[in-house]
């Protein structure tokens, strides 16, 4: 029997006195289900946080199962549904078949990711997030500050979260400067954990020409980062990292630039609210930079004019003076890249 990591927030303690008292005993558990640890910095750890920031936000009790791996995770959804959980996330798009199934057999209401045709009132809900606005910003980051004049894009594989992502940055670097030359390399279908993987294809980017590395990986992302710190740009200089989800400062060696960071607590909070209200599985979830679930980090490594730019454009997003286009097709965005890998 797998063994699962559970907790009650204090909230759960008083539901019975709050304005949702009354519904809490519908929805009183659910559960997140993560491929790696939650100590990733990244992709599983945001999930987890967020997910218990959402329970306690709620009042209701959390269950989680980490480290599952990419493989069939159906025993592991039935254990977690014997268990209790009237909500489980699961939190990879490897996921996104096994899930919907297991909530047909037994009643229990899943999320899924990167699967918006799934969705089933009461039952399936997709949360096919972007995080494009933010990335976008990085492109134009990336394009003021990169001294070569060629940038690159290394992905784990090609799922949407991902692709909307890659779009949105390679559209940020032609906004800013479309002289400079995007470079885009992929590790694999479903390399996300493929570290080894990271480090080859991030340093022959790098040999190309790139001195900054728009990175998407989760823990392949850990290989990308080697390969910044131990090789040189073309021109001798430093070669700097933007990440994804995540915040991986308190790692960081002198190469972090920015990472476009996440925080999927009002996805999540928002997925156990349209549960008791009857409306899950009925509505697309979304985060952006005009509520702060999308943001970018400072680091040390900015440029201080050009961050100061970069966050004047951002205020015109939240504006609406500048509209980015979610892209999330890998065609449309091979489209705007120059392909190595």
């Amino acid at each position: 029997m797998t063994k699962f990591l559970r907790s009650i927030p204090l909230a759960a303690m008083l539901a019975s006195s709050t304005a949702f008292g009354a519904l809490a005993a519908e929805v009183d558990t659910i559960a997140v289900l993560t491929p790696e640890q939650g100590s990733d910095f990244g992709w599983n750890q945001q999930g987890v946080d967020a997910a218990r920031a959402a329970a306690e936000a709620t009042g209701v009790e959390i269950i989680v199962a980490e480290g599952l791996g990419y493989g069939d995770v159906r025993a592991p959804l039935r254990e977690l549904a014997a268990e209790g959980a009237d909500l489980m996330i699961a939190h990879a798009s490897g996921y996104n078949t096994a899930a919907p199934e297991i909530a047909e057999e037994t009643g229990v209401a899943v999320a899924i990711v990167d699967t918006p045709t799934a969705i089933k009132k009461g039952l399936i809900a997709d949360y096919t997030l972007s995080g494009h606005e933010g990335a976008y910003l990085a492109g134009v980051l990336a394009a003021k500050m990169s001294r070569t004049g060629t940038v690159g894009i290394v992905v784990s594989g090609e799922p949407p979260s991902w692709n909307s992502q890659s779009a949105g940055f390679a559209q940020g670097v032609k906004a800013e400067n479309a002289d400079v030359d995007v470079l885009y390399a992929v590790i694999g279908p479903a390399a996300y954990s493929d570290a080894a993987g990271g480090n080859r294809v991030t340093t022959s980017v790098i040999a190309a020409g790139a001195d900054i590395i728009f990175g998407q990986g989760n823990g392949s992302s850990f290989g990308m980062i080697q390969a910044v710190e131990t090789n040189k740009a073309t021109d001798g200089g430093d070669v700097l990292f933007i990440d994804v989800i995540g915040d991986k400062s308190s790692l960081d060696k002198g190469h972090l630039l920015t990472s476009v960071v996440w925080d999927m607590t009002p996805v999540y909070t928002a997925m156990i609210e349209d549960l008791r209200a009857d409306t899950f599985g009925t509505k697309s979830y979304a985060i952006s930079l005009a509520d702060g679930s999308v943001s970018l980090l400072e680091t040390p490594q900015v440029d201080a004019d050009a961050w100061a730019a970069v966050m004047e454009m951002k205020d015109r997003i939240v504006a609406g003076d500048i509209t980015v286009d979610a892209i999330f097709d890998a065609e449309e965005v091979r489209a705007l890249v120059t392909v190595t890998e």
